[in-house]
Order: structure tokens, then sequence, then C-alpha cells
């Protein structure tokens, strides 16, 4: 019997990095998941995963930054699980340590869009029918970026912290209701996003251990674990919490 047995998931950014590997874990405790991603060929991949591995999971192809696709994701867990317990708002770009006076306009809306907005839209689909039940986790996926400066641009620096925010008045606002919301703030976690990062500036590679006192890259399974405790009934009592995950890096300040 799984940790999570009898519980579904809605997960964004599932067919990539942590979201893939957090729909995977989750699916490994038995938990029925359905995968938000743009990407269908990775979709296949991560679907096919689940499935050879015993676990269920459906498919939502479509972009978070729309609420089609979001209205979708969580009629599907409804229609076919019959509730929504534990949301996962993950997907999320970066970019590129991009400075204001060099960030456009339309570059800014993307990464509002996408960061901010996105996870707006996911949590809003899937409270109704938590609500309804009067039972919900949700985890939002933010940064160390979204607790100081530095790492990242301005642009993916404020959609961190404002996620930040975000979580907090989800907690104030429906903790009575049986909801629960918590953010994790992932350091450097090895991921399609910091590979780029250090394919574009390879001299970040150092910067970054050096800036962590655990001295090695996160990788997507240790956030996996902290999300399925989150999902789980034994984090009953967190709620409202930004939790740091990312080897110690955050203890610098």
């Amino acid at each position: 019997m799984g940790e999570l047995s009898g519980k579904s998931a809605v997960v964004s950014g599932a067919t990539s990095g942590i979201g893939r590997t957090q729909a995977i874990m989750l699916a490994a405790e038995g938990a029925d998941v359905v995968c938000i991603g743009r990407n269908p060929d990775r979709m296949d991949e991560v679907i096919g995963t689940i499935k050879n591995a015993g676990g269920t999971a459906i498919p939502c192809v479509g972009d978070i930054s729309q609420a089609e696709t979001c209205r979708k994701a969580a009629a599907l867990a409804v229609e076919h699980f019959g509730k929504i317990d534990i949301c996962c708002a993950t997907a999320g770009v970066f970019d590129s340590f991009v400075p204001s006076l060099e960030q456009t306009e339309e570059k800014w809306d993307f990464y509002m869009n996408t960061n901010v907005k996105g996870v707006f839209l996911l949590s809003n689909a899937v409270l109704a029918d938590m609500v309804k039940h009067e039972n919900g986790s949700i985890i939002i996926m933010s940064s160390i970026a979204g607790l100081t400066g530095n790492s990242g641009g301005a642009a993916y620096t404020t959609t961190k912290h404002a996620v930040v925010g975000y979580t907090r008045q989800l907690c104030i606002d429906y903790a009575a209701k049986g909801i629960r919301a918590n953010a994790i703030c992932a350091g450097s976690v090895l991921s399609s996003i910091l590979e780029g990062i250090f394919t574009e500036f390879p001299e970040e590679r150092e910067i970054v251990l050096e800036a962590i006192p655990a001295k090695r890259i996160g990788k997507p399974e240790d956030i996996g674990h902290l999300t399925v405790y989150l999902a789980s009934d034994k984090a009953a009592w967190i709620n409202g919490s930004i939790i740091s995950a990312d080897g110690g890096r955050s203890a610098f300040g």
C-alpha cells in the first residue's frame, strides 16, 4: 500500500525535470496522476514510464498559462478519478539572468504568464473540487530565487517571489476549508533548466557548487521525496510553509 493510495494528483510541468519526477514518484506511491505538459512526445514517455511501473496516469497536453488547459486538467482528474487531492504547480521557465534594463516587455509578460499566472490558473482550477471535499494539498514550485536575489534575472526572481506570497495567501484564505498550500524553494537541481544554464554560462557550475554547503547539485528525486511528504496525510499540520530544499544554500541568507 503506497503512501498516497486512493489519492489523485494534477502535476504541471510533468514532461521534464522536477515535474516529471514528481509525477512518477506520486504515482509510485499510489496516486492517480493527471500530467500536464506542452510536448506530446515527452508526454508519451512519462505516461508510459508511469504505466509500465504499474501506476495510473492520463495526459493533458497544453500550456498552463491558458485557463482552458488548467480547467481541462482538473476536469480530467474529476472525471477519471472522482476528485482532486493533490496539485503540483511546477511548470516554469527561466530568464537566463537578464537584468531589468535588458528585459523586454514581451519576455517579461511571458515569464509572468507561465510562472505566476499559470500557478494562479491551475490552483483555481483545482480549488473548487478541493473545497467541495474539504481536502487538498497544493504544492507550488518556487526557488531560492523566491527568497533572495542573484539566483535569476529580474523577471524570474520576481515571479518566484510572487508565488511565495501567493502560497501564503492561499493558506490564509483556504486553510479553514481543509486546503493546505505550501511552496518548495528548490535550489540548484539537475534539470533541463539547469543544464541550459550550464551550457549558456559554463562558469556557473563552479559558482553554483561553491554556494552550496553540501557541495553537490540536487537531484529531482530530492524534490520528489519532499513532494510526496507534503502531499501525504503525514503533513497535515504543515500549511503556508515556504520550505527550502537546496543543500543548505539559503543558510547563507
